[in-house]
C-alpha cells in the first residue's frame, strides 16, 4: 500500500467503527469544556467526569469560579492529581478571562495560550471541540497509533502533530482526533493489546512493531 492508500484506509476503517464520535469529556460550553480539559492532564477522562460535577455545582462559570478560593477548588479537584498546579490553573485562567475576555473563553490560539496552564493540547482540544476550528491535539493514545501505523516517526508529540496534518484533509482532523483516540482505547491500547482484534495495525501497521509483538507473545 502506498502511504495515500494507507491514510485512506485509516479514514474509511475509524468511519465505520465510529460513525457518531462520543466527545470523551463531559461539559456544557466552551468554559467547562477548558476546566475539563486541563484537568484531564495524566488523569482519566472517567476520572475527570466524575469530578467535574462536583466542582461545576460550585462554579461553572469564571465570575462563580474566582468567588473560591485556589484552597477551595484544590479540594474538590484532588482525585484527578497534580490538584495544587491545576487549582491555580483554574483560579488564574477564571480571573483573566474576566479581565481580558469579558468572562467568555477566547477562539484563538495564541489567546487560549495565554492562559495559566494552557499548553498547546489543551487550547487545540479547546478550539476544535467547542469552536469547531480544525486542530489536530495528539495525546498518547494518537502518538502511539501514528507510530504502529508507520504514519510518523514516534520522535515527538510535535513530530506526530505534524505528520498527522500533513497526511490527513483538514476537514476531517477534528472528527479524526476523535475517532483515533477511541480506537486507541479500545482496539490499540499500549497494555493488553490484541493484534489479531486491532484491524488497522494488522493491515497497514511497521513491520518492526508486528515482530516485536510476536517475539513478546512467544516469550
Amino acid at each position: 500500500m502506498t502511504k495515500k492508500e494507507k491514510v485512506n484506509f485509516v479514514i474509511k476503517t475509524l468511519k465505520e467503527f465510529y460513525p457518531t464520535i462520543p466527545i470523551p469529556l463531559d461539559h456544557k460550553d466552551p468554559y467547562t469544556l477548558l476546566v475539563a480539559v486541563l484537568l484531564s492532564a495524566q488523569c482519566t477522562d472517567v476520572r475527570v467526569n466524575q469530578i467535574t460535577p462536583l466542582l461545576f455545582a460550585e462554579a461553572d462559570n469564571p465570575y462563580d469560579m474566582v468567588k473560591l478560593s485556589v484552597e477551595e477548588i484544590k479540594d474538590i479537584i484532588k482525585p484527578c492529581g497534580l490538584s495544587p498546579m491545576k487549582s491555580k490553573g483554574i483560579y488564574g485562567l477564571s480571573k483573566i478571562l474576566i479581565e481580558k475576555h469579558q468572562g467568555k473563553v477566547p477562539e484563538s490560539f495564541e489567546a487560549l495560550e495565554e492562559l495559566p496552564a494552557v499548553g498547546h493540547k489543551t487550547a487545540s482540544v479547546v478550539i476544535s471541540q467547542a469552536f469547531g476550528v480544525p486542530a489536530f491535539p495528539v495525546d498518547t493514545h494518537i502518538h502511539r497509533l501514528m507510530y504502529r501505523w508507520n504514519l510518523s516517526n514516534g520522535k515527538n508529540v510535535t513530530q506526530t502533530e505534524k505528520d498527522a496534518k500533513r497526511l490527513f484533509p483538514k476537514e476531517l482532523w477534528n472528527d479524526l482526533h476523535l475517532q483515533i483516540i477511541w480506537y486507541g482505547r479500545e482496539y490499540s491500547p499500549a497494555r493488553g493489546w490484541n493484534l489479531e482484534k486491532d484491524t488497522i495495525t494488522n493491515t497497514i501497521g511497521r513491520q518492526s512493531v508486528i515482530d516485536d509483538y510476536y517475539k513478546l507473545k512467544k516469550s
